[in-house]
C-alpha cells in the first residue's frame, strides 16, 4: 500500500539536518500532517587486514553520554559519491588510506521517519599514511579481531547502528 504526498513544508534546516511536515495521504483516503528528518547520506567503511581484523574507533557519543567502538563513518558531502566519502573518512579519522573498495551492505535505517542512507564499503589492502587528520573523532584506534566482533555486541561495546550493520554484513561475508 502507498502513501501519496501531497505537499512539503519546512519546519527547520541546518546543514546536519532537515526537519518537515508533509501532507500525507494514507492508503485508506486519511489526508494527516506528518513529520519527517531529512538527513545526508551516511559512508562507511569496514577495512580488514590480512589478519582478519578491523579497523575500528574507540568513541565518545555525547548525545546518549556512552562509549562503544565504531567503524570509521561520515557523512557524504555535496557533488560527492559515497565510496569517495568513505575513503576520505577512513583516512581522516584513522590515518590509513584504502586499498581495493567494494561495497559491502546498504541500508536505511530509521525509514519511517528519516529518509537517511546508509552505504557500507569493505576495504582490503588499507596502508597507512600518518596519524588522523580529524581530531575530535577518536583516542583510540584499533585493529580488531572479526572473531572477537559477536562477544562486543553481545556486551554492548558495539551499538551504534551504522557500524553494527556493517560488522554484521561483514562477517556474513566471511561465510
Amino acid at each position: 500500500m502507498r502513501w501519496t504526498i501531497h505537499g512539503e513544508r519546512a519546519l527547520y534546516d541546518t546543514p546536519w539536518l532537515r526537519v518537515r511536515s508533509l501532507d500525507v495521504e494514507q492508503p485508506d483516503g486519511t489526508r494527516t500532517d506528518y513529520h519527517v528528518v531529512r538527513l545526508r547520506d551516511l559512508a562507511v567503511t569496514a577495512a580488514v587486514d590480512d589478519r582478519q581484523r578491523v579497523l575500528m574507533m574507540w568513541r565518545h557519543r555525547f548525545v546518549t553520554d556512552t562509549w562503544a567502538w565504531e567503524l570509521p563513518m561520515g557523512l557524504v558531502e555535496d557533488g560527492e559519491t559515497p565510496e569517495a566519502a568513505a575513503a576520505r573518512e577512513l583516512q581522516e579519522e584513522t590515518g590509513w588510506r584504502p586499498g581495493t573498495m567494494r561495497e559491502l551492505v546498504y541500508a536505511e535505517p530509521a525509514a519511517g521517519i528519516t529518509d537517511s542512507r546508509h552505504f557500507v564499503f569493505r576495504v582490503d589492502g588499507a596502508r597507512r599514511v600518518g596519524a588522523p587528520t580529524e581530531r575530535n573523532e577518536s583516542d583510540r584506534v584499533e585493529w580488531i579481531p572479526l572473531a572477537d566482533l559477536r562477544g562486543m555486541i553481545a556486551r554492548r561495546e558495539i551499538v551504534s547502528s551504522a557500524t553494527l550493520v556493517g560488522v554484521m554484513a561483514l562477517l556474513l561475508d566471511l561465510d
